[in-house]
């Protein structure tokens, strides 16, 4: 039986701190997406497999298994889900581009941009998410916040 209504984006937010995980997990869903969260990286794996989400939401520093060790078997699992890193850590873009990380924003997050960031990769379908990705031209996207 299929609902009158469509799913909503389901976002897997994995982020430690517990006031950025519940204020931006507030942010999404007044966005109208569902939202899942973990506060390490065992729970982002294991929310993943669970829920199956459209979008992760990824922060790097976070107890039991970093948002790097987290990413990596995220992607041996289902490699086509988009996956936006956030962090707090510097110098981190040149290992998500080489790890293939769709998007990577250094914490203070500008809102505006990530929610646009969201709603562009969650558009694309799965044969544009392989065509950009393979694409030898392809670079993770740095979200800079305005004016830095």
């Amino acid at each position: 039986m299929s609902s009158a209504y469509p799913r909503k984006p389901h976002i897997l937010l994995a982020e430690d701190d517990s006031a950025v995980r519940t204020y931006l997990g507030r942010v999404l869903h007044s966005e109208g997406y569902a939202v899942v969260e973990a506060e390490n990286g065992y729970e982002a794996v294991t929310e993943f497999i669970s829920v199956a989400p459209d979008l992760i939401l990824l922060d790097l520093n976070m107890p039991e298994k970093d948002g790097w060790a987290a990413f990596q078997l995220i992607q041996q699992i289902h490699p086509l889900v988009p996956i936006i890193v956030i962090t707090a850590r510097p110098n981190q873009y040149e290992r998500a581009r080489s790890l293939g990380v769709d998007a990577l924003m250094e914490k203070p997050l500008d809102f505006p941009l990530l929610l646009k960031t969201i709603a562009e990769l969650l558009a694309e379908s799965d044969a544009d998410h392989i065509t950009r990705v393979t694409d030898r031209k392809f670079k993770t996207a740095l979200l800079k916040v305005a004016g830095s």
